[in-house]
């Protein structure tokens, strides 16, 4: 038994982690994080460190950028800027429908490769950190219950039943998910969200902007660095 768990190096997959050891201790769990283009390459630092701080095994793994050819979405390298507002204000904007950043079915392509991994290794389960902000107003779809159902039966069938796919943060939003990190002890620190490329948070970017009411809902201070004045009270 064990878990392989997607790794972004973000709040919501920290967590998982979290979650996932506590299920089955460091011996039993593998994460598993990508390189697919992203302008925020620096997120795959971030896996390790939270990897390391937990005492898992991380595996780096890639989506060949090809698959991308042609996306207009904001978070690839060598598209256009990303939009500094939140993604209440794009989603109000556009009627509806995905956001700037999201990248073509990037959470499908991921499950299949961790499901291979846990397959391969016979662990018994995969974790994502799908939540309900992300898939309001299909934001990001592949953050969806609908999704989430589909692919879970997917995996399910194509491991001949001995792959499990969960995502334990799916009915939580991302003020839950702060409060349950709090309670496991995850090292906030050591995360970022933030989908721009510098080194410091830039707390305008849509995900910057929900991680920060994240906090501020639950009446905590971010304990991460950003490039802008933040009112925590």
């Amino acid at each position: 038994m064990g878990q392989v768990v997607l790794l972004s190096g973000g709040m919501d997959s920290a967590v998982c982690l979290a979650l996932a050891v506590k299920k089955y201790n460091k011996e039993n769990v593998i994460a598993l994080a990508f390189g697919y283009g992203q302008k925020h390459a620096s997120e795959i630092q971030n896996a390790r460190n939270v990897a390391n701080y937990f005492g898992v095994k991380i595996v780096i793994a890639s989506v060949d950028t090809q698959i991308f050819q042609g996306s207009d979405s904001t978070l690839l390298q060598g598209n256009g800027p990303i939009e500094h507002k939140s993604y209440g204000e794009i989603l109000k904007e556009s009627g509806g429908g995905t956001v700037d950043t999201y990248v073509p079915f990037r959470n499908g392509l991921m499950l299949s490769q961790a499901a291979a991994l846990a397959y391969s290794q016979e662990l018994a389960e995969v974790s994502y950190g799908a939540h309900s902000d992300d898939a309001a107003g299909s934001a990001y779809p592949d953050c969806s219950p609908l999704f989430f159902g589909a692919m879970a039966s997917a995996i399910s069938a194509g491991t001949a039943g001995k792959i499990t796919l969960i995502a334990p943060l799916i009915e939580n939003n991302k003020a839950g998910v702060v409060k349950l990190g709090t309670d496991l002890n995850v090292p906030f620190e050591l995360t970022r969200s933030c989908y721009e490329t510098d080194s410091v948070s830039c707390g305008k970017c849509g995900t910057c902007r929900d991680r920060i009411r994240a906090f501020k809902e639950n009446g905590l201070k971010d304990p991460i660095e950003y490039a802008t004045q933040i009112d925590w009270e």
